[in-house]
């Protein structure tokens, strides 16, 4: 049953994108204003960050230059958004990875809570919650880093993690989009937002790159329809 839905929603993403494939980044961002009210566009260098995943691996935005990537924030211990989001970050990523986009695109969780969020609790949450490894990283603080560094990175986004004193921390949700240049180019606010208009955005990043053919090409929708 599963994957019959999986099959149903990535044939309705087709039909969703296919229609603006030929336009530009910008018809695309125009579109997103406005049919999608938790869309806002920004053009503004993405905070950098340096941080290690839970295998203790060096994750920085620099070294995913060339790559769309899809950040957010979160943390292990949060009882209510954060699973929600976590699970958002899922069916996108499915969305994506059922597609040729999946090689250039890369999603990054970071905690904002990294003296709890060790490497094995960081590697049980994103398989309790579907997100795939392939193409997908949970990044913590490194050693000698304060503690307070992720919450950093996270307020140099515009998101504040206020901590209480039971450990739990106030904030908003925002799913943020950088692209290949490593400038933060969107941010899709809570969790009403519509997924495929988030993947919509960032496969027109992906295709404003693509270099044209000299004579017409299928677009890359209609191979992904071949294979079904």
């Amino acid at each position: 049953m599963r994957v019959l839905q999986l099959a149903a929603l990535v044939i309705m993403l087709m039909a969703l994108i296919a229609p603006v494939l030929a336009h530009s980044l910008d018809e695309v961002d125009q579109d997103l204003r406005d049919r999608e009210k938790y869309f806002q566009a920004v053009d503004s260098e993405a905070p950098g960050f340096t941080l290690q995943d839970a295998q203790g691996r060096t994750v920085s935005l620099s070294g995913l230059r060339g790559k769309v990537v899809v950040l957010n924030f979160i943390y292990t211990n949060c009882p209510d958004v954060c699973p929600l989001h976590a699970e958002r970050i899922a069916e996108l990523q499915k969305m994506v990875n059922q597609s040729p986009m999946k090689t250039m695109v890369e999603f990054v969780t970071i905690t904002t809570d990294p003296k709890r969020d060790t490497g094995p609790v960081l590697s049980d949450y994103g398989q309790a919650h579907g997100l795939d490894p392939v193409n997908w990283v949970f990044a913590t603080a490194a050693p000698g880093q304060p503690e307070d560094s992720t919450r950093k990175i996270a307020e140099a986004y515009g998101l504040k993690f206020t901590e209480g004193d039971d450990g739990m921390q106030m904030h908003g949700i925002v799913t943020h989009v950088i692209d290949q240049d490593g400038r933060l180019r969107a941010r899709f606010h809570g969790m009403k937002f519509e997924p495929v208009n988030l993947v919509v955005f960032v496969n027109a990043l992906i295709n404003r790159t693509q270099k044209p053919h000299g004579h017409q090409q299928p677009s890359f929708w209609d191979k992904l329809k071949g294979a079904f």
